[in-house]
């Protein structure tokens, strides 16, 4: 892992791992085929080391009468810093041909829903289940911030100490969670967002459900047009036809751009055609 962290993945060679363990190259292809499967053995180490120390933070690593926002506040404190310190593990390997390695991108998919709900479990401790109905929707808010946080301090942007950084993100949370609960919106993503981690652009009745779920918002928004009722339900029927066809194995391609064509009289709707068609490719 040291070698990794110093060198990257790029830079890194199995001859390089070799010296470093003090063992002859072919020892290692014993355990590891390529490198692209003991890089993915140190990610996934890498990865559990973090889960496992950020709970050892609730066991022994806290002030004694610590608030749960402190407690977070602590919590994303260590997670900055580690991922700082291991950031060719957490970050750096996102446009590397390391992610066309399917064993890799299943450990990588799976890493990501262990820290999509430890980030949940962090914010229900903080927050209280109040939150648990925009719960996902602040997690991807959380996850956002993080990201960005991190990769300023990566560049060397930000110059703000990690705690008070910490902090921060806690107060702008606190912000976020206290908007969702006082204004009650409708949830925009729900735990499917977990399951979807595992989903393969491939998974075609996966991805059907999320254009069904689609068709309906549009069929909604239909509804709130000014508009006469005949013409809403005219507009209902079109988007009706076109559900059935786009949900079809070989749907009618003529058929879908007379669909289209005629939606696309309706200025409203057509950022949900636009949509609609980077749902489909």
């Amino acid at each position: 892992m040291d070698l990794f962290r110093e060198k990257g993945y790029s830079a890194a060679s199995m001859q390089d791992i070799a010296e470093v363990g003090e063992v002859a190259k072919a020892s290692i292809y014993k355990f590891y085929s390529s490198k692209e499967d003991l890089f993915t053995a140190a990610f996934l180490v890498c990865h559990q080391m973090l889960l496992e120390q950020a709970s050892e933070l609730d066991r022994s690593g806290m002030p004694s009468g610590s608030s749960p926002k402190e407690k977070l506040s602590r919590k994303i404190e260590f997670n900055l810093y580690y991922v700082l310190e291991n950031h060719s593990f957490m970050i750096d390997f996102h446009e590397l041909p390391i992610m066309e390695n399917e064993p890799f991108v299943d450990a990588h998919k799976k890493m990501k829903t262990a820290l999509l709900t430890w980030r949940k479990e962090l914010l229900i401790e903080t927050f209280g289940e109040q939150l648990e109905p925009y719960v996902w929707d602040a997690v991807l808010i959380f996850q956002g911030i993080l990201h960005e946080y991190m990769n300023g301090v990566l560049r060397k942007v930000i110059s703000l100490p990690i705690a008070d950084l910490a902090d921060f993100i806690v107060d702008r949370m606190e912000a976020v969670v206290q908007d969702l609960i006082r204004t009650a919106p409708k949830s925009i993503v729900g735990e499917g967002i977990v399951r979807s981690n595992h989903l393969e652009r491939k998974d075609q009745e996966a991805r059907k459900g999320t254009v069904r779920d689609f068709l309906t918002a549009m069929e909604e928004r239909i509804q709130e047009l000014p508009l006469s009722e005949i013409s809403r339900m005219e507009l209902k029927e079109v988007v009706g036809l076109l559900h059935k066809e786009v949900l079809m194995d070989k749907p009618n391609l003529t058929l879908l751009r007379v669909l289209k064509a005629h939606l696309e009289a309706v200025p409203e709707l057509r950022s949900y055609l636009r949509q609609l068609k980077l749902l489909l490719t």
